[in-house]
């Protein structure tokens, strides 16, 4: 416990040695450490000193939350850090979505480690000005699973911001877990001295979504973080009608393709059709959405991302989704998306951060 630092073995919902409740609460029975906590002397986390410090050559903050899982929070957070360092900012990307880190893969980074100098922890690097810090650089095997309960996590938290040297950075994007559990607690906490720009939260359009979106939020406000705006990702299926396939439901329940015939009908009597983006519905939405959601919870609505297969591609081959014209549908909604919420920061896109 050396620096107030929580110990690996104590229980879930452990206060830290530094609580007034450290060693009285409830969570504490049974510890292991209750005696130590509850006689040890109280004070500030000098970690903390340390993390300021540390964070003192980073410009923008901004976490990247979700109530649900599955809802493209990391895609989300991979292609605003891939945009950023477009735009010849100095972009630093976090994971810290412990038992679930695929921000590797979706960067292209996947089989590379960290390096360590007298300086700290230095960052995986897409590019000389996009750098990556992952759990996912630090196991020996990727399908090896990561069974950590909360006060482990939490060091881990703690160790990437004291010893990651990021340098100077205009944008540090932190890409959290679903949910509003201990990572976001301490993430929270721990950045709370070197002010936190906002949260951008990402959801699904439909209730089962939002349900959960709308407890992200609360926990927002709760601890004081502002919320930069929501983001409604896979808000439809939007694809070039060239790029789909067709087929026929036979008399005995099988399909049987009919792509070469429909495209050629296509190609020989209205080949204009091939340039259009073809949208359809997959989730429910006729409960207003996450546009309705802000509407009723008083904060920002970014925009709509829709469900595009090359925006999903971009992300399985670790790529920017803007560094070429195949995400033809995702990608001007994300650049919009990406562009009004630094307006709203009066952010220049042009003369830095």
């Amino acid at each position: 416990m050396d620096n107030g630092e929580i110990p690996e073995n104590a229980p879930e919902h452990c206060p830290g040695p530094q609580s007034e409740t450290a060693g009285k609460s409830d969570a504490c029975q049974g510890c292991p450490n209750q005696e130590v906590c509850a006689t040890a002397p109280k004070g500030p986390d000098p970690d903390l000193v340390t993390i300021v410090e540390r964070m003192a050559t980073v410009k923008h903050k901004i976490l990247v939350l979700s109530g649900k899982g599955g809802v493209g929070k990391s895609t989300f957070s991979a292609q605003l850090a891939f945009a950023l360092a477009a735009m010849d900012f100095q972009v630093g990307l976090l994971d810290i979505d412990i038992c679930g880190p695929s921000i590797p893969k979706m960067l292209g980074l996947e089989g590379q480690e960290i390096h360590q100098s007298n300086i700290g922890w230095s960052p995986v690097y897409v590019e000389s000005n996009l750098g990556v810090m992952s759990i996912g650089f630090m196991l020996p095997n990727p399908d090896e699973a990561v069974i950590w309960r909360g006060p482990r996590k939490n060091g881990l938290i703690k160790q990437f911001l004291k010893e990651v040297y990021w340098g100077e950075l205009d944008f540090l994007v932190v890409d959290a877990p679903p949910g509003t559990s201990d990572e976001h607690i301490s993430i929270v906490q721990f950045l709370q001295a070197t002010v936190i720009d906002g949260a951008v939260i990402v959801t699904t359009p439909q209730q089962v979504s939002l349900i959960d979106v709308r407890k992200e939020v609360s926990f927002c406000k709760k601890v004081g973080l502002e919320v930069l705006g929501v983001v409604e990702n896979m808000s439809g299926l939007s694809q070039a009608l060239s790029e789909f396939k067709f087929t026929r439901i036979t008399e005995t329940g099988e399909q049987k393709d009919m792509t070469e015939w429909a495209m050629s009908y296509i190609k020989e009597n209205a080949p204009e059709m091939l340039n259009l983006i073809a949208c359809s519905e997959v989730f429910d939405s006729r409960g207003g959405g996450a546009a309705k959601m802000c509407n009723d919870m008083g904060v920002p609505f970014l925009g709509k991302v829709p469900l595009d297969p090359q925006l999903c591609k971009a992300a399985e081959e670790g790529r920017s989704c803007f560094s070429d014209d195949k995400c033809r549908a995702s990608a001007p909604a994300l650049k919009m998306i990406i562009e009004k919420m630094l307006a709203q920061k009066k952010i220049s896109t042009e003369n830095g951060a």
